[in-house]
């Protein structure tokens, strides 16, 4: 497998990087379970110095690690700082509520005492995705190295130069050598890697497909595995909704990071009688933005992380559209160099059609009409994801009532704002299993041991 940072803007080719030899991969294995041996018995204190520094940094650098992921990525430069402050919030969140999160737990049994207590569970292997190249890896480091755990973190290949700036990061801020480490490496050692005995847990964040595949290698060696995988968010708007509130989230919660997020807004499900209004003022919205270079402040349309990425949305289009779909907006790329896709709308898209059951991850809003309240939770949960979605609605406790009734692991009213280290992120079904951030994700590896005393009373 080949690491390449090539620019979206303007398709160069600005560096590349080998793979590890399997001799290298296997000298930071050791480092990593050697590293474990001891930080498994540091004190919360001592990690949390180390982790706390790391998001000192991560905020102190904010500029120039943008920088390097929108230069590998595409994604506008207002968005990257913005992702590394966040990922700066998260690693001073855990450093800082990790001992509490873990501290034994009281039980009361009817005879004697007991309580839970957690323990990590060693080196834990993550595959990280390139849409947001800092925040992926914090959203891991963060609990997973508070909890005791040590890491082997495999980023996407477009991003190399992220990851290494993580990871000299990590090491700046004290890290030992094993604590956290970048590997650059292969999908076969990848599967080694899960096989490997000194591996004792899985994460990843990706597709369905690499779900699938991790998820049942892991599985094969009984190992615990966390997936965040696609989305296909409703965006549900009621007739009584505020549209002046509405759209400009319409058009945040699909074209934020050029609409290559996971748990971006995806299917628009409005009301008949609120149709109308709210594509026509969707569409005219849509229709401001313009390309630009992603490092231009000013610039409010970004390229698509890759060419390929592009090639690989406009045939989902083209698709939809010869099975019945009709294009309202958009459904090509603008003709400027790099990799720019137009802000685009589909509809009357048949459930027969693949793209009802698609993920569209880029700039393609689909826009459905239904009747009623009913009929807008019947087809947000007409589908394979259950990322997230969102609720438009002037009454709160309606919007309540709605998002209880979404099959999907988080639920927004009036609101996506899902950008809080407090909240637990994840879903079911396709969208995958498990939780990272919040109380939660720092439980995900980590043993949680029965501890008893009883009675000094011999068994009858």
């Amino acid at each position: 497998m080949t690491y390449q940072s090539r620019n979206p803007f303007d398709g160069k080719l600005v560096a590349s990087f080998e793979s590890l030899g399997d001799a290298a991969l296997e000298a930071k294995v050791a480092a990593a379970q050697a590293c474990f041996e001891t930080w498994r018995h540091t004190s919360f204190t001592d990690r949390a110095a180390i982790i706390a520094k790391a998001g000192d940094l991560l905020h102190a650098r904010a500029d120039d690690l943008a920088r390097i992921a929108t230069m590998e990525m595409g994604k506008r430069i207002g968005e990257a700082r913005g992702e590394v402050e966040f990922s700066a919030r998260i690693m001073a969140y855990y450093a800082e509520h990790a001992e509490r999160f873990l501290a034994p737990v009281t039980l009361d049994p009817t005879n004697g005492e007991a309580h839970m207590e957690s323990s990590p569970l060693g080196v834990i292997f993550c595959v990280e995705p390139w849409n947001f190249p800092y925040y992926q890896l914090a959203r891991v480091a963060g609990p997973h190295l508070m909890a005791g755990n040590t890491l082997l973190v495999k980023h996407a290949g477009i991003v190399p130069q992220c990851a290494i700036a993580f990871e000299e990061l990590m090491i700046e801020a004290g890290a030992p050598v094993g604590l956290y480490t970048n590997v650059l490496i292969s999908h076969d050692q990848s599967n080694a890697l899960v096989d490997d005995p000194r591996i004792k847990g899985v994460a990843l964040t990706g597709s369905v497909a690499a779900g699938r595949s991790l998820a049942a290698r892991a599985g094969h060696n009984l190992k615990v595995s966390s997936m965040e995988l696609g989305g296909s968010d409703a965006f549900i708007v009621l007739e009584d909704a505020d549209l002046d509130l509405t759209v400009p989230w319409a058009v945040w919660g699909r074209m934020y990071n050029s609409g290559q997020t996971c748990c971006a807004a995806k299917r628009f499900i409005v009301v008949e009688s609120m149709a109308d209004k709210f594509l026509d003022k969707f569409q005219t919205a849509l229709a401001a933005l313009k390309a630009g270079d992603p490092m231009d402040e000013a610039t409010t349309l970004a390229p698509l992380s890759t060419e390929q990425a592009l090639l690989d949305l406009i045939g989902q289009v083209d698709g939809a559209v010869a099975k019945g779909a009709r294009v309202v907006m958009g459904g090509k790329r603008i003709d400027r160099s790099g990799s720019f896709m137009a802000p685009t709308i589909l509809t009357d898209i048949a459930p027969d059609n693949p793209a009802f059951r698609e993920e569209f991850f880029g700039p393609v809003a689909l826009f459905f009409r239904v009747k009623d309240e009913g009929a807008a939770i019947a087809l947000a949960n007409d589908s394979d994801f259950g990322l997230g979605g969102s609720v438009w609605t002037k009454d709160v406790a309606r919007g309540m009532r709605v998002a209880g009734r979404v099959d999907t692991g988080m639920m927004f009213i009036n609101n996506i704002d899902w950008t809080d280290a407090e909240l637990p992120f994840g879903g079911l079904k396709h969208s995958g299993y498990g939780r990272e951030l919040g109380d939660m994700g720092i439980q995900q590896f980590v043993n949680k041991k029965l501890v008893r005393t009883h009675a000094v009373k011999a068994p009858a």
